[in-house]
């Protein structure tokens, strides 16, 4: 027979061998090279536990000449290097495109109609900036990516600057907004005559801050984007044409049709005024010692100011010609004899 007891040691050992991986695993990577020992006095193979190693443990491992390492280092480089030159490609290419779709849009801004006025390079180069930093950024978020960088972290560190660069510049953004909106609707251009805030003058540069004009005294006026979007503004250039107002006292006893005709023919005989729409002269009222007759007509922006001059002077010319008068007021000195007596007043009259 066989004694029960000569079986128990090798019961034990075989219990404690099998036990000992399931103890190395669960304490994990140091205790890995215990259960490896004991296995190997045991006769048992274990599988070898993946190690985590660091960049620079593994550098260091890779200069200490460990053929392992050095091929991950390679392979590493290798990748990387690879999605350089990717991201290098795509900044090109971004670049590139973005010169290019700014030109194209330049171009298409330009073959817009201008409505009697000359091509402005204001709204195309706005335009060509514009797309021009939008495929920069774009492109510039897709190079991020392709280096591993995520894009959302950075759009979201840039969304928080913005909104705190915004509440700091409001007042300077809501110039900006209205210079992009007097951009886009183009209520003037650069070289027009225009009436802002009660101040006239040329305009002569206009950006997303200010709008730049130069007075008929030669003052250079700078007004914000903001005040004058939210102002009235007159515009003198815009049709390519202006009217001429002038209007004469011509007395009672005069001939109102001959007036009416000298203030056509002075008209008609100038040059500088336009024959469409054709001058007007009518009877436009009766004043305390003249009948008023008014003439209108109208000019280029550019005549405007010295045609109204000379029609004035040559129409008081030819009055003088035909023998019109220009009634003007009168005033009457009356004496009173201070030898007379004061009228009587009754005292009930109050």
């Amino acid at each position: 027979m066989i004694d029960a007891t000569a079986l128990r040691p090798s019961r034990v050992s075989r219990l404690s061998t099998s036990a000992r991986p399931a103890i190395a695993v669960g304490f994990g990577n140091r205790t890995s090279l215990i259960a490896r020992c004991s296995s190997t006095h045991s006769g048992a193979s274990m599988p070898s536990q993946p190690k985590d190693t660091s960049i620079f443990e593994a550098g260091q491992r890779a200069l200490q000449g460990d053929p392992v390492m050095i091929r991950e280092v390679l392979g590493a480089a290798g990748a990387f290097t690879v999605r350089l030159l990717v991201a290098a490609v795509i900044l090109a290419v971004t670049f590139w495109a973005a010169k290019k779709l700014a030109d194209l849009a330049k171009r298409q801004v330009g073959r817009l109609p201008h409505h009697n006025h000359p091509a402005d390079a204001t709204l195309g180069d706005f335009v060509s900036g514009l797309v021009r930093y939008v495929v920069i950024a774009i492109g510039a978020v897709a190079v991020l990516q392709q280096l591993g960088v995520q894009a959302t972290s950075v759009i979201a560190v840039l969304g928080a600057a913005s909104l705190a660069i915004g509440l700091a510049l409001q007042g300077a953004l809501g110039n900006v907004a209205a210079g992009v909106m007097l951009l886009l609707l183009r209520p003037y251009r650069v070289g027009d005559r225009v009436d802002l805030n009660g101040r006239q003058g040329k305009v002569v540069a206009l950006d997303l801050f200010n709008t730049t004009l130069v007075d008929y005294d030669g003052l250079t006026l700078y007004f914000p984007n903001g005040n004058v979007f939210g102002e009235l503004i007159v515009n003198v250039d815009k049709l390519g044409r202006r009217r001429i107002d002038l209007t004469f006292g011509v007395d009672y006893d005069d001939d109102l049709d001959l007036a009416l005709s000298v203030l056509l023919t002075c008209a008609s005989a100038d040059e500088r005024v336009l024959s469409d729409p054709s001058p007007w002269a009518r009877v436009t009222g009766l004043g305390d010692s003249a009948v008023n007759v008014t003439l209108r007509c109208w000019t280029t922006p550019d005549d405007w100011q010295n045609a109204k001059v000379d029609l004035i002077k040559v129409i008081k010319e030819r009055f003088n010609a035909e023998g019109l008068r220009f009634p003007y007021p009168h005033q009457v000195w009356v004496a009173r004899d201070p030898q007379a007596e004061p009228p009587v007043r009754d005292v009930d009259t109050p």
